[in-house]
């Protein structure tokens, strides 16, 4: 049963956030041999000024050893 949860910063239009979300799903099913039904997925948007405190030290620094993806900005940036 994946859950995936999507920050981003406000901008992205509804139709973005759908194709997204579609493409994601199409993604899971083939990659993990999930049924549609099976998977959930919320987009939250977070203002650039919140970023940090919503998401990068509590979400990214706090989880680097379940990381797969990092950034390419702040202390984590490769």
């Amino acid at each position: 049963m994946p859950h995936i949860s999507v920050k981003l910063w406000p901008g992205k239009t509804e139709e973005q956030k759908h194709r997204l979300t579609a493409q994601i799903v199409k993604d899971l099913m083939e990659i993990t041999n999930n049924s549609e039904e099976s998977i959930s997925i919320t987009i939250e948007d977070v203002e650039p000024d919140d970023w940090a405190d919503k998401v990068y030290y509590p979400e990214i620094v706090a989880n680097q050893d379940k990381l797969y993806k990092k950034p390419g900005y702040g202390s984590l940036a490769q």
